[in-house]
């Protein structure tokens, strides 16, 4: 079965859920777990090894995704479990990336995980609250349509403050927070609570790096399987390299994939032929830049909307020409490295707190990123100084033109070509966030850290549904819940600082990975292909600015936007902020084009707990 497909969704034991069920299996077929009662629980569309479930009476728990439990282990620990507390107890052990369901004495769980790796949705039809993995699933239920302010709010660089990231797209569809639950009691109404907590950042280097150095060994050794190939990109930087030495020391049958820029002095050909050299066995496939697709390529192709815009745009034909390489090796699943710099390195504005404890540190350290990132005396001060709280700061975050550095994250500016309708609507956003909103933490600096944690995990879900529909899913260990979780324990600046490049990830791995590869400390980039890739689709893309969707919703202008694909170099808020609204407008074709989501187009239900 094609992975494109794996969807599932949650229906309560009510008679009034036999509308959605059945709008469900009218649309297309799907896998089936049900309640006691014999209504469905669970429907869907899986593959076996996705989905561990237990049934015991009135008690049914399914852990859904990558994961290490398996049936006759998730029965064994379900024993004794009467609530949720329980039920997260026995599972803390079990790591990867998955969602967990449950219904125990009535009472309704449903959660996805803590950094969004695996996220969560929920809708009202009718009288009925249902659950799925999956927003466009649940705004086809409802017929919903996408809201004109979070299309105005994707336009925004460089991402998003918590709690606005990764809401859903729909009118009438709503994102469960990662590292929240959903929890329904045997009357129907439901709630939304924590089940997760961040832990006290206060490991000091050593102890950091050992506990990195298990969780990222188990993550990897979870999708290496015995006569499968597996493949993995191969950069030549620290993230991606590790993933590949991890792999080969779990026994991986292991194919890599190496892009070599057409860059003036590009250093990764040398590091990944480094790394090949030092892993037996593995067959090594390089593509060089000029052989590949222009960037930019398949601005015509429609395919199924995912649940949100994604910037992936740049070079989706050039990685769908990669997964076909790869594919023709025998590759079922694909390592990538995303998630590494999230992970490892705290953004700068760790030295807000560390002022209070540690102030010649903070001073000197502050003093690093200023030179290193080329903060001004003012912007240096407000990192160091500004004491409003989290509330206060998003209320004053109104979408200017440039994206200010601040000890709870850069504020979001909107790109030039932005309209003033979609000001307006990104500045209610974040005025009705300002009014009830919480930080992720206290200290500043930290609650950074977790929001960048939680966008790789956001990000990392794209990227496996936007690849599993070219056949070859990509994973990312590195925003597993377990190795995230590592990362969040550490003392900030043990973990990063401006004179050493991913101290914590390189203690981590030393005598697994070669140290000359550990000790690079530079970083290849794609800018002139990127700009060639926008020379050569110039046409296409000013056609898209003539007949922009965004700009029918509102959100831009049509001569700003023209302008802007017309001489990028020209454009002052740069690639990201471009590369989001491109996604953006891209999103909306692909749902003119595709309004069904494609896992609803598929044959009957069957009970898949027979087998169980």
């Amino acid at each position: 079965m094609n992975t494109a497909t794996s969807w599932f969704v949650v229906l309560p034991d009510r008679a009034g859920a036999a509308g959605p069920a059945a709008r469900l299996r009218a649309a297309g077929g799907a896998d089936m777990v049900p309640h006691p009662s014999g209504r469905p629980w669970l429907l869907g569309r899986w593959r076996p090894d996705e989905m561990a479930v237990v049934t015991a009476g009135d008690r049914r728990c399914a852990v859904i995704g990558t994961s290490s439990t398996t049936a006759p282990d998730l029965s064994a620990r379900m024993k004794g479990v009467r609530d949720a507390t329980d039920l997260e107890r026995v599972l803390r052990p079990v790591h990867g990336s998955f969602h967990v369901v449950a219904v125990l004495d009535g009472h309704g769980y449903a959660r996805g995980s803590a950094f969004g790796g695996r996220r969560l949705y929920w809708t009202t039809a009718g009288d009925t609250t249902v659950y799925a993995d999956r927003a466009h699933t649940l705004a086809r239920l409802t017929a919903a349509v996408p809201d004109p302010a979070q299309l105005a709010a994707r336009l925004a660089v460089p991402h998003l403050p918590h709690p606005l990231a990764g809401a859903a797209m729909w009118t009438g569809v709503h994102t469960v927070p990662p590292g929240h639950a959903l929890r329904t009691d045997p009357g129907g109404r439901t709630r939304t609570a924590a089940w997760w907590r961040p832990p006290a950042a206060e490991l000091p280097p050593a102890e950091g790096a050992t506990h990195l150095r298990r969780a990222l060994r188990d993550a990897v050794a979870l999708r290496v399987r015995s006569g499968r190939v597996l493949a993995a990109d191969l950069s030549g930087g620290m993230d991606s390299t590790a993933l590949c030495f991890l792999a080969a020391e779990a026994g991986a049958r292991l194919v890599t994939a190496t892009m070599d820029w057409d860059t003036p002095g590009n250093q990764d050909r040398h590091y990944a032929r480094y790394a090949v050299e030092r892993l037996p066995g593995t067959t090594s496939l390089v593509f060089a830049s000029a052989e590949l697709p222009a960037c930019f390529t398949g601005l015509d192709r429609r395919r199924a909307p995912l649940d949100e815009p994604a910037v992936m745009l740049r070079d989706r034909a050039r990685q769908r020409h990669l997964a076909r390489a790869l594919l023709a090796e025998g590759a079922v699943l694909r390592l990538s490295g995303h998630g590494g710099d999230h992970a490892v390195v705290p953004p700068p504005s760790y030295v807000h707190a560390l002022l209070r404890r540690e102030p010649r540190t903070a001073l000197r350290h502050a003093l690093g990123f200023a030179a290193r990132d080329r903060w001004s005396p003012a912007a240096t001060g407000r990192m160091l100084l500004d004491g409003r709280s989290y509330p206060a700061w998003l209320g004053r975050a109104h979408p200017g033109k440039t994206a200010a550095p601040g000890p709870w994250g850069p504020m979001p500016a909107l790109p030039p070509w932005a309209s003033d309708e979609a000001a307006e609507r990104l500045a209610a956003l974040l005025g009705r966030a300002a009014g009830q909103a919480e930080p992720l933490s206290a200290d500043p600096g930290r609650h950074a850290w977790l929001h960048q944690m939680r966008e790789a995990g956001r990000i990392a879900a794209l990227v496996h549904d936007a690849t599993s529909a070219d056949g070859l899913p990509t994973d990312s260990p590195f925003c597993d819940d377990a190795v995230l979780t590592a990362c969040a324990a550490v003392l900030p600046h043990h973990a990063g600082h401006p004179w050493s490049y991913k101290p914590l990830l390189a203690a981590a791995l030393r005598g697994l990975v070669p140290a000359h590869l550990l000790d690079r400390t530079t970083k290849d980039h794609c800018g002139p292909d990127w700009h060639r890739g926008l020379k050569t689709h110039q046409r296409g893309l000013a056609d898209w600015a003539e007949s922009s969707h965004l700009v029918a919703a509102g959100v831009a202008d049509e001569g700003a936007l023209r302008r802007a694909l017309l001489s990028p170099g020209l454009n002052g808020g740069g690639a990201p902020a471009l590369e989001n609204t491109l996604g953006a407008e891209e999103w909306l074709r692909d749902l003119a084009a595709r309004p069904a989501p494609d896992p609803l187009e598929e044959e009957h239900p069957r009970d898949t707990t027979a087998a169980r």
